[in-house]
């Protein structure tokens, strides 16, 4: 029994992960709209470097500089804490 919940587990994990969320609700009450990104961006390359699904080194380091180097490089989007951190 055990096994199965395990299995039924990984199998609905790796669904969620295939189909992204609209919007996803990241740690210290960050919301991140994934739709709105996929439309504005266009590239999925330009967050995951090797292609769909979790990217890899994410976390706060990742994000602060990912995320708002590319807020400040379009002049588009939050760069201050409180922006994101709601």
């Amino acid at each position: 029994m055990k096994k199965v919940v395990i299995a039924l587990f990984a199998v609905v994990a790796f669904a969620g992960t295939a189909c992204a969320a609209d919007v996803m609700d990241l740690k210290k009450g960050v919301k991140f709209n994934h739709k709105a990104h996929q439309t504005a961006v266009g590239d999925c390359k330009k967050c995951h470097e090797k292609g769909p699904g979790k990217i890899e080194g994410f976390g706060k380091e990742w994000s602060h500089k990912t995320c708002k180097g590319c807020h400040a490089d379009m002049k588009k989007g939050p760069t201050s804490c409180k922006e994101c951190h709601k």
